[in-house]
């Protein structure tokens, strides 16, 4: 992992705190380049830093033995990872894995440890962050069980989407079927009637967003859910 050049502040989580605070928070980070597969922490290790996504994006996944890992949760420029230290622990029960390539301001756990002590609001939007990161795990849950590989795949789209801050990336069927936790034949089936239906072109692993409100439709509600609950309690 590199250090990157400085860029604007672009998340939002640090965009909504009082200037002093953010000021605070962005004198003690660096600004560094996430590269796809990094693993930033294994399940119950502790993690040594915490990063505010800017453009990169981050996978929450449960790996179980004979399984490939399964994603539970997905952080972009909208929250943090490492927000656990909020409740004082510095280990998470799932591994936290780059899965958008991108830049991410970077601080140790120890000085957001004592940061936190002086920004009483950062403390507020991270146990609000933390409270939605619960509402998308327990959604998840309930979505991989009950709903159809069709409509999953919309949703998980629209948040890589939301996160990638373009309308092109690349995801194999192979990679996308270990996200979902389906057979790599149900992710192809499905990504070929989205494709069908003009509202994504996918070839050899590359993704292209053609209609962003056709694939809002084809989604289970489960997207709409947890859009709804950002726009409730982290603006």
């Amino acid at each position: 992992m590199s250090v990157a050049p400085e860029l604007p502040v672009s998340n939002r989580l640090i965009e909504s705190l009082p200037r002093n605070e953010r000021d605070r928070i962005l004198q003690g980070c660096k600004t560094v380049e996430l590269a796809f597969g990094d693993i930033l922490c294994e399940r119950h290790e502790p993690f040594e830093y915490v990063y505010f996504p800017l453009t990169g994006f981050i996978s929450l996944v449960t790996p179980l033995s004979g399984h490939k890992p399964l994603e539970i949760g997905l952080i972009g420029n909208e929250g943090m990872f490492g927000v656990t230290l909020a409740l004082e622990i510095d280990a998470l029960p799932m591994r936290a894995v780059v899965q958008g390539p991108g830049t991410a301001l970077r601080m140790s756990t120890t000085q957001l440890r004592s940061e936190l002590s002086g920004c009483p609001r950062l403390l507020r939007m991270l146990n609000r962050y933390l409270y939605l990161l619960l509402s998308q795990l327990s959604l998840t849950a309930a979505c991989t069980h009950f709903h159809e590989i069709e409509p999953r795949l919309a949703r998980w789209l629209l948040l890589t989407h939301d996160r990638a801050h373009a309308d092109h990336f690349h995801l194999t069927h192979e990679f996308l079927a270990g996200m979902l936790g389906v057979r790599r034949s149900g992710v192809t089936n499905a990504a070929g009637a989205l494709q069908v239906k003009k509202l994504i072109h996918y070839t050899r692993g590359e993704i292209s967003i053609l209609d962003r409100r056709g694939l809002e439709a084809a989604s289970c509600e489960c997207y709409d859910a947890v859009m709804n609950d950002y726009a409730r309690l982290l603006t």
